[in-house]
């Protein structure tokens, strides 16, 4: 047994898959300790773990922040709120952050730490010259670290290879850590200076680099290649929690009448208004063969109005239960909801570009497995007419299901666990 301490942002799609790291872990024997918000504290005891609450800054909530930027009409567009998004979210808590990792690696053993890579507190932590346990960073959503094959995170921009591509990706990557995002990058110099003494000698963005391993929760098939990936990165697939038994609704044996089945969902975080692609989804498929099926979310489900006959609608279905039943997933893009379609091999159709969903949605494109949109709030023709081509051109399906059997092969939460005792070992 070792003493692991866990840490992730107070946010549902960071949360979710440490929360399946953890219940391995502490399934597999380890003493498991993990930090994150009070709105978690619940769900963390439910896996095994002992919660750990963030104290001050650290303890800044995503749901907040994106409610109160839909409250304010504002969308987060363009470099000034990549900007603002990185500095509120990322690096105000890191002090904190790091504060906590420290008293808690001081207050009792522990052999190794996981984190959410995006901790800023956590690149402190590999950095410093002080003693201190192995760290594993754990990509919990699309690969962003630098690279001569692609574009900087957060552009939406696919990737080339060819020589044009590459002298692209460098000029582009150069404007992103000195331009764009030069205020963040000396914040958190400064900071790492001013907590550690050590330098950050690489792009914040990636710090992880500077961890003792990374650990990306995707396959290759759904990432962009990059011949200059350090050997520290492993893929080690899409991680969850295991199956529950859940309640199945009273409609539930509709979905085997023989009509293709359409999902549709706004996921966790993004879903405080059905009209961005739920409602537009619905009415776009009321005249349809098919069986649409909605999940809300947070969201009630009398937001959505009255149902044409097709529809059927839940506040939440387990995607064990659903995903193998479904034809098409429409979806914003959330990394972990997207996952779960391809763990059952479903092709998808994508209409997100807030948070992480301009990076997600381009993954779907790239990978074969799915139509783009390339907005937030796509037209009802748009949505009834990738629908249609996805359930019509069986090239979609076919590369879900290669993605699907890469998944499957995929070690996910026990090649985490590898990778993690071979540091405890090697650094006994």
């Amino acid at each position: 047994m070792v003493s692991l301490l866990l840490a992730a942002h107070v946010a549902d799609g960071h949360v979710a898959p440490m929360l399946g790291v953890a219940e391995h872990l502490v399934g597999a024997g380890h003493r498991v300790r993990f930090l994150t918000g009070d709105r978690f504290a619940d769900a963390v005891r439910g896996a095994g773990a002992e919660f750990l609450r963030w104290p001050g800054a650290a303890h800044l909530d995503h749901r907040d922040v994106i409610a109160e930027v839909r409250g304010s009409g504002d969308r987060r567009g363009g470099t000034k709120g990549i900007v603002r998004d990185v500095e509120q979210i990322f690096i105000a808590p890191a002090h904190d952050q790091y504060a906590a990792m420290r008293a808690a690696i001081e207050a009792e053993r522990t052999d190794a730490v996981l984190t959410d890579f995006t901790v800023v507190g956590a690149g402190a932590l590999a950095l410093s010259p002080d003693p201190r346990p192995p760290i594993v960073a754990c990509g919990i959503l699309p690969l962003g670290l630098t690279s001569v094959d692609t574009a900087p995170w957060g552009l939406g921009i696919l990737p080339r290879h060819d020589a044009i591509g590459r002298a692209r990706n460098r000029l582009l990557n150069r404007m992103a850590r000195h331009v764009i995002l030069r205020r963040p990058q000396r914040q958190v110099e400064q900071f790492v200076r001013r907590e550690t003494g050590a330098e950050l000698d690489v792009f914040f963005m990636d710090w992880a680099l500077r961890a003792d391993h990374y650990v990306q929760f995707t396959v290759p098939g759904f990432e962009y290649a990059r011949r200059d990936l350090a050997p520290t990165v492993s893929f080690v697939g899409p991680v969850s929690r295991p199956p529950r038994r859940v309640t199945l609704p009273g409609w539930w044996p509709d979905l085997d009448s023989g009509r293709p089945v359409v999902h549709v969902s706004q996921g966790t975080v993004a879903n405080s208004d059905p009209g961005e692609l739920i409602i537009p989804t619905i009415r776009a498929l009321a005249d349809r063969d098919v069986l649409v099926v909605v999940t809300t979310g947070d969201a009630p489900v009398a937001s959505l109005g009255a149902l044409p006959p097709n529809a059927r609608a839940e506040a939440f279905i387990s995607y064990d239960a659903l995903m193998p039943k479904v034809d098409v997933f429409v979806t914003n893009g959330g990394y972990g909801g997207l996952h779960h379609a391809l763990a059952h091999g479903v092709p998808m159709v994508v209409a997100g570009d807030t948070e992480d969903k301009v990076e997600t949605t381009r993954r779907v494109e790239w990978s074969g497995s799915g139509v783009n949109l390339h907005t937030g709030r796509p037209r009802e023709d748009a949505i009834a007419a990738a629908v249609d081509k996805v359930l019509r051109e069986p090239s979609y399906r076919e590369c879900a299901r290669a993605l699907e059997s890469e998944v499957a092969a995929a070690p996910g939460a026990a090649g985490v666990e590898r990778i993690m005792l071979g540091l405890v070992a090697s650094r006994a």
